[in-house]
């Protein structure tokens, strides 16, 4: 079964994500502040700043796992507080590196990916044939079909990520949101990751794509908008051309930036020194 039968294309009225966040609060911290955000159909985006600006809240919030303190959200025509997130959850692919240890490492692959279907940590059902078919199909669209039967605690850093975005894809999610993919891959495991995300973004059926990451060399070029943040506000949001431009970087980052894009269409960062 190819995975192109399995994935959803967002159509109809609604945007897939709208979100404002009046503000976010945890522990008595606010992480988040006047942040509005709008994802139409067909736009990948990048969301991008340094170290606690707020990049791995805001996804939890887009994947339906954490709640605004104040504020507005609306995911797939689904409306935060008229729905039951559970369910929502099934329709959002999250893949960040919070879940990940919660994984047993004795599960092997495939019954990892197939818990993705319920967005569930560990099998909670048994699963039919088919189930089981979209489970191989999403693990061989990403070259790591020959995985299915190990242990996920055996795997490599770069292997694991392939799972769990397999686990993402499985349940035919109309949204996938990556939370800092790339951390923990050496340059070679980075670029297969990002080279399998093009190609499955390349598909006619593919969910819109939120890669939350702070490396500008990590932004593949099917994105086509980017969201800045810094201390847990917006700095810069739109056009991925017209938000990752010095004066930006600079203002988000608090250092001299200059931008560099390179030939194929990939970004770059340098630290200007006084």
């Amino acid at each position: 079964m190819p995975l192109r039968c399995t994935l959803t294309c967002v159509d109809g009225p609604f945007p897939v994500a709208r979100i404002e966040v009046g503000s976010f609060r945890r522990d008595g911290v606010e992480i988040l502040r006047g942040v509005e955000w709008t994802i139409e159909s067909g736009q990948h985006w990048a969301v991008l700043g340094p170290n606690g600006s707020g990049k791995t809240s805001l996804a939890r919030i887009l994947g339906a796992y954490e709640w605004p303190s104040e504020g507005a959200v609306e995911v797939l025509g689904a409306r935060f507080g008229r729905t039951d997130l559970r369910e929502l959850r099934k329709k959002i692919g999250l893949v960040s590196s919070a879940l990940e240890p919660r994984f047993p490492d004795a599960d092997d692959a495939r019954s990892i990916v197939l818990s993705g279907l319920e967005a569930s940590i560990g099998k909670n059902r048994s699963f039919t044939r088919v189930e089981e078919a979209r489970a191989l199909s999403a693990l061989e669209a990403l070259s790591a079909a020959h995985l299915g039967s190990r242990p996920f605690g055996v795997l490599s850093q770069g292997e694991r990520q392939r799972v769990l975005i397999a686990r993402a894809l499985v349940p035919a999610p109309r949204l996938l949101v990556l939370d800092e993919p790339c951390e923990g891959l050496d340059p070679v495991a980075r670029e297969r990751f990002l080279e399998d995300l093009a190609r499955m973004c390349a598909m006619g059926e593919a969910p819109t794509i939120v890669l939350v990451t702070h490396h500008l060399e990590e932004i593949p070029p099917f994105v086509s908008h980017a969201l800045l943040l810094a201390g847990g506000k917006t700095v810069a949001a739109g056009r991925v051309d017209e938000v990752l431009t010095d004066a930006n970087l600079t203002r988000a980052f608090g250092v001299a930036c200059e931008v560099r894009v390179e030939d194929a269409g990939r970004y770059g960062l340098r630290i200007r020194r006084a």
